[in-house]
C-alpha cells in the first residue's frame, strides 16, 4: 500500500511526541523526578518485612546499621547503573548529543538546537573520537577564542597583513576559506580546510557570502568564524588559478623560493592556495613536505577549493603521525569532523525535525535515494529510473512488487518502509509513488514515498534553496539505507553524516552500465581530483600510503580513505 499525497512541503507541523528529542527530554525529566530518592524508596519497601521481623530488643541497633549499609550500597549501585546506562546510551547517541566529548558543552543550547539534538536522531555512532582528537579540538577552541575576529591579536595580525610582508613570532596565523560552487562542495572543503588548520595550528576563518546566511551555526565557543567585512583583501572572491598571488605563480615568478632557509620577512604577507578541480601541476606542491615548510611561514593563507582534499593530506610526511593520532580509524575523518563543525541553524533544523517526525520517524526502515543528473548525462529519466530499479534488484534495496496481486492481507501489524527521494526533479518521486500505489509488495509491507522539494534546477545563489538543500542532506543522513549518485558531493555528505556505506549509482553515458551500481567499501567522501606524485624531497612510505588511500568505488580517477 502506498502513500498517495503529492510532494510534501516543508511546513510548520507539530512535532510528534515520539520524536528523539522529546523522548530524550522526557527521559531526563523522569530521571530527575525519580533518581536516587526513588532507589532508596524501593530498597526500603523491599526490606520492610525483614526489618519488622528482625527489629526486636537488642537486634534493633544492628538491624538499623545493616539497613544503612543496604541503603548506601543501593544508592551507589543506582548511580553506577546510571553511569553504565549513560555510557551505553552515549554509544547509541541517545544521551546528551555530545558524541562522547566530540562537541564542547560550552554553548547556549537554545541558540543552535541541532548541535545537541542531531545526534539523538541517529540509531548508531560508527566511530567515537579519540582522546587525542578531543584534546586537539579543545586546544583549537581556546586558540580561536584568543585569535578570533575583533580580538586584540586579530587586529595585530591585520596590521601585519597590511604591512605587505610576513612576520616571525606572530601569536596567531590564519587560513581563510573561500566558498566555491554548490553546498556539497562547500561542506567538503570546510571540513578539509578545518583539518588543515588543526594540523598547522592556524585559525580558520570563512568568507561568508549572502547565500550562506542562515545555514550554519557558529562552531566554536565564544567566538566567530566569519571573516569581518572590513578584511583588507577586497578581491578575495575574484582570486583564481591565474592570480599572481598563487603559491605556484609566486614560485614561477621568483617572488618567493621554496628553499627551506627562506627568511619569513622575505615572504609576502599572504599566499593564495588553489586546490580546485582545475589545479595546475605546481599547485600540487602544496602537498609536498618541503613546500609545506615554506607555506607554513606565511601568516595568512587564502584557500580556494571545491574538493575533499583530506586524502591528499595523508601524502605529506609532516602530517602523517598527527593524522594517525587524531584518527586511528581512517574512515572516521569526515564523520567526526562534520559532526563537530557543521550544525544547521534553528530555521534549517526546524525543516529537518518537522519533516522527519511527521513523515519518516514511524517507518521501520527508511530508504534514501539521491538522484543527481549531471549536465554530461544525456539519457532520459526513464533510463535513470530503470537503472535504479536494476540496482535495487541487484542489491535488494526497494520492496519487491507483487505484480500478480497474490499477497494476502496480514491481520497483524505490518512493517512499514519509507522511501525518501532527494532530487531536483519531481518525476522520480511520481514514478515511485505510482509504482507502490498500483501494486502491493510481496512481503506485505506498507510503503510510503516522500520528496521534500523539487527545485528543478540548482540555485546555489539563493539562500532559501541552500537551506532546503542542507535540510535534505540531513534527512538523507537519517535513513537506514542509502542509494546515491556517483560523483555527487551532495550524496557524499549525506552518507558521510549518516556514517553508513551507500550504494553508488554508476554514471550513465549512453546506456545503463553493467553492473548498474556498486556498494561502497568506505564511508569517506572521494577526492575527485587527487594529487599526482610531484614531490621530489621526503615522501611517505608508498606501500603504507596505498594501504589506506585507494581508488574511489564510484570515480576511477578519485582517491579516498579506507580502513
Amino acid at each position: 500500500m502506498a502513500n498517495d499525497r503529492k510532494t510534501l512541503p516543508y511546513r510548520e507541523l507539530e512535532i510528534d511526541d515520539d520524536s528523539p528529542a522529546h523522548r530524550h527530554k522526557k527521559k531526563k525529566k523522569d530521571e530527575k523526578n525519580w533518581g536516587v530518592p526513588g532507589a532508596v524508596l524501593i530498597v526500603c519497601l523491599m526490606t520492610l518485612p525483614l526489618l519488622v521481623f528482625l527489629c526486636s530488643g537488642s537486634r534493633l541497633s544492628s538491624t538499623l546499621i545493616w539497613l544503612r549499609d543496604v541503603k548506601v550500597n543501593a544508592v551507589q549501585g543506582w548511580e553506577h547503573g546510571s553511569n553504565q546506562t549513560s555510557s551505553t546510551a552515549s554509544n547509541n547517541n541517545h544521551t546528551n548529543g555530545l558524541i562522547d566529548g566530540l562537541i564542547s558543552p560550552n554553548f547556549d543550547k537554545e541558540s543552535c538546537l541541532s548541535r545537541y539534538e542531531s545526534a539523538l536522531y541517529y540509531k548508531t555512532i560508527p566511530y567515537m573520537p579519540s582522546s587525542y582528537l578531543k584534546q586537539k579540538l579543545r586546544n583549537y577552541e581556546a586558540l580561536h577564542k584568543k585569535c578570533g575576529p575583533n580580538t586584540p591579536l586579530y587586529k595585530k595580525s591585520i596590521e601585519q597583513l597590511n604591512s605587505g610582508h610576513s612576520a616571525e613570532l606572530m601569536d596567531c596565523n590564519y587560513v581563510v576559506w573561500i566558498p566555491y560552487l554548490g553546498l556539497g562542495n562547500r561542506i567538503l572543503t570546510l571540513v578539509s580546510t578545518f583539518l588543515y588548520a588543526i594540523l598547522t595550528n592556524k585559525v580558520m576563518l570563512i568568507q561568508a557570502t549572502d547565500d550562506m546566511v542562515g545555514l550554519f551555526c557558529e562552531p566554536f565557543p565564544d567566538s566567530s568564524w566569519i571573516l569581518p567585512p572590513d578584511f583588507p583583501i577586497k578581491n578575495i572572491m575574484q582570486l583564481d588559478v591565474n592570480s599572481n598571488v598563487t603559491y605556484r605563480n609566486m614560485l614561477n615568478n621568483h617572488v618567493i623560493s621554496n628553499d627551506p632557509n627562506t627568511k619569513v620577512e622575505s615572504l609576502p604577507s599572504y599566499v593564495y592556495i588553489h586546490l580546485s578541480h582545475d589545479i595546475e601541476h605546481s599547485d600540487r606542491l602544496f602537498y609536498c613536505n618541503e613546500d609545506q615548510y615554506i607555506i607554513g611561514k606565511f601568516n595568512w593563507l587564502l584557500l580556494h577549493s571545491d574538493l575533499y582534499f583530506v586524502p591528499s593530506l595523508y601524502s605529506t610526511p609532516m602530517f602523517e603521525e598527527e593524522l594517525g593520532l587524531l584518527f586511528p580509524a581512517k574512515e572516521s575523518v569526515f564523520y567526526l569532523l562534520a559532526h563537530y563543525l557543521i550544525h544547521p541553524t534553528n530555521s534549517v533544523w526546524g525543516l529537518v525535525t518537522r519533516y522527519y517526525n511527521s513523515y519518516l520517524s514511524k517507518a521501520d526502515e527508511k530508504i534514501g535515494i539521491q538522484i543527481r543528473i549531471f549536465h554530461w548525462v544525456k539519457v532520459s529519466s526513464e533510463v535513470i529510473f530503470q537503472q535504479i530499479l536494476d540496482c535495487s534488484k541487484k542489491e535488494r534495496v526497494l520492496p519487491e512488487l507483487d505484480l500478480n496481486g497474490t499477497t494476502a492481507f496480514k491481520t497483524n501489524e505490518p512493517k512499514s518502509k519509507a522511501i525518501l527521494v532527494a532530487s531536483l526533479y519531481a518525476d522520480y518521486y511520481e514514478r515511485f509513488k505510482s509504482m507502490y500505489y498500483e501494486h502491493s509488495v510481496k512481503t506485505g509491507e506498507f510503503v510510503s514515498v516522500y520528496q521534500p522539494s523539487h527545485e528543478e534546477r540548482q540555485k546555489t545563489e539563493i539562500q532559501s534553496h541552500n537551506q532546503k538543500a542542507l535540510a535534505e542532506i540531513y534527512l538523507l543522513s537519517l535513513c537506514d539505507v542509502l542509494m546515491t549518485t556517483a560523483y555527487s558531493t551532495f550524496g557524499y555528505i549525506g552518507y558521510g553524516l549518516a556514517g553508513i556505506k551507500p550504494i553508488f549509482l554508476i554514471t550513465v553515458h549512453d546506456k545503463i552500465p553493467d553492473p548498474p551500481c556498486v556498494r561502497a567499501v568506505s564511508m569517506e567522501p572521494c577526492n575527485l581530483t587527487p594529487l599526482l606524485n610531484t614531490c621530489t624531497g621526503k615522501t611517505v612510505d608508498k606501500e603504507k600510503f596505498e594501504q589506506h588511500v585507494k581508488q574511489c568505488e564510484d570515480v576511477d580517477h578519485g582517491i579516498k580513505l579506507f580502513d
